[in-house]
């Protein structure tokens, strides 16, 4: 999916730094975009439940159709299937897409950077080419760059990366290759939202 939004302006809809690089400093700029930005307040129950929503959707750049199947779907079968809590496979589900591995690992630097390596076919799951940055990975796939692409400048950042990798996936620098470990736990990963409220959301609508 391409973002066609200024992305700044949506860190400043949200009021953090959504996608991590430098570019999207909200110092200079923290009042709400728009013209009343500056007066906006949200006070509604219903409003604070879609801001978490829209600040976790964008924070890893998916469409509504996209986060609603994870959220409404995939994670709440999952849940009750394996009896786990609801938020904590929602959770787990986002962590697992290939864009998402591709930047905690450190290879890329945002993850808009993360998706178009992965749609440009840079990358190997299992060996086989993949293009397809919404998969869900398990543990025991391993994602490598392939062979012409390890002398690329676009990589040589990724080798000083000093990214703090979390413990379900292993990153091998010098081959530009990630293994997933097992499956995301909560406490490393920071997502800005509660996932809780999220659920709430989408429960109301």
């Amino acid at each position: 999916m391409k973002y066609t939004w200024a992305k700044l302006r949506l860190c400043r809809r949200e009021g953090v730094n959504l996608f991590g690089s430098a570019k999207y400093n909200l110092k200079k700029r923290k009042t709400t975009p728009g013209q009343h930005g500056s007066n906006m307040q949200r006070h509604s129950e219903y409003g604070k439940l879609l801001r978490n929503k829209q600040l976790l959707k964008r924070s890893y750049l998916m469409t509504e159709k996209q986060f609603s199947k994870i959220v409404k779907s995939t994670a709440s079968k999952y849940a009750k299937n394996n009896n786990v809590s609801h938020d904590f496979a929602l959770f787990q589900f986002l962590e697992r897409r290939m864009d998402v591995l591709i930047l905690r690992s450190g290879l890329a630097q945002t993850i808009m950077q993360a998706r178009q390596m992965v749609v440009h076919g840079h990358f190997q799951l299992n060996g086989v080419k993949h293009n397809v940055p919404s998969t869900f990975l398990k543990a025991g796939d391993k994602i490598t760059l392939r062979e012409g692409l390890k002398n690329s400048p676009l990589y040589a950042q990724s080798a000083k990366s000093t990214v703090k990798v979390p413990s379900w996936i292993k990153v091998d620098k010098n081959a530009y290759a990630v293994e997933v470990l097992a499956l995301p736990q909560k406490g490393e990963i920071e997502t800005h939202a509660d996932l809780l409220k999220v659920i709430e959301f989408y429960a109301r609508a």
